[in-house]
């Protein structure tokens, strides 16, 4: 009989509601805000040296609230520089977001936004097919690598666009992290929408072959999951779903399945258990490659 799992991404709005929660239980977000202060002024120190307009380009930008912790840093670096940043996001409702937020927001000047709504793959066959190569200063994919086909071609396109002094930023979940564990183990069973499951622990390997020089870097990060625990809590089924990419996974998973999984989630590998609490191990990894 055919399993009664489907993906998560079959629902919209309960990936949107258990998104939201993922982001409000762990520190995913403080995790990465925390090496755009730290690491991200040293990478980006000379990518606009003697230039007035620098050119950054946003892959997979989502809503934008970490593009603009970038595009802050950067006006922070070069005072006074047109800055142009591109968005390649194929979702229409974070673009709409993103425009929101760029609304809003106070201290753009001199900043001129460009949303592209499709994919990366999409955008880089439109690219070839106008014969169009810009280049760009500063390119980043922030946890969208999951959902593209063939990530080492992916990584060589857009390496490629680099400009001389450029830079290319991926940011995904680490492989030392709880979910290299799960995935790495259960991911099979899942009712995957992601195309591949990637850690950053794949990356030297892809990288190394294509002969490209990077720096990777460690970004500590946990989620409590504690309430995934507690039979029939509402909060709890929804990190199981997002964790697992399965919409109502408490649910209509086999009990053989989510008693593995449940129990996975407890172990070493994947958590701690910290004061009665279960803390999921949400590490990041941030790999920046030179031109």
């Amino acid at each position: 009989m055919a399993s009664p799992m489907r993906s998560l991404l079959a629902d919209p709005d309960r990936y949107l509601q258990s998104f939201r929660l993922f982001l409000e239980r762990s520190t995913e977000h403080q995790s990465m805000q925390e090496f755009m202060e730290r690491q991200l002024p040293a990478v980006i120190a000379s990518v606009g040296n003697g230039k007035s307009t620098i050119n950054v380009l946003s892959v997979g930008g989502g809503s934008g609230e970490m593009d603009l912790q970038i595009l802050s840093k950067i006006r922070a670096r070069y005072p006074g520089v047109t800055i142009n940043n591109d968005v390649i996001e194929p979702s229409a409702d974070q673009i709409s977001k993103y425009k929101e937020r760029v609304a809003q927001a106070s201290n753009l000047e001199n900043t001129k936004f460009t949303w592209h709504n499709e994919t990366a793959y999409e955008y880089e066959s439109r690219m070839n097919a106008e014969k169009k190569t810009k280049k760009w200063d500063f390119i980043h994919m922030i946890q969208m690598l999951y959902y593209v086909q063939d990530i080492p071609a992916t990584i060589r396109y857009f390496h490629s666009l680099l400009e001389s002094q450029g830079k290319l930023l991926i940011i995904l979940v680490s492989g030392k992290s709880g979910w290299e564990t799960l995935w790495k183990k259960y991911g099979s069973f899942f009712p995957l929408d992601l195309c591949t499951f990637v850690s950053s622990a794949d990356l030297p390997r892809m990288l190394d072959s294509a002969g490209l020089k990077y720096q990777l870097y460690e970004l500590p990060s946990h989620m409590d999951i504690t309430s995934c625990f507690i039979e029939g809590d509402k909060d709890g089924e929804l990190l199981l779903d997002f964790l697992t990419e399965t919409l109502d996974f408490a649910k209509t998973a086999p009990p053989e399945l989510k008693h593995q999984v449940m129990e996975e989630l407890r172990k070493p590998g994947c958590s701690e258990i910290k004061d009665g609490k279960v803390i999921f191990r949400n590490n990041l990894g941030a790999i920046v490659i030179e031109p």
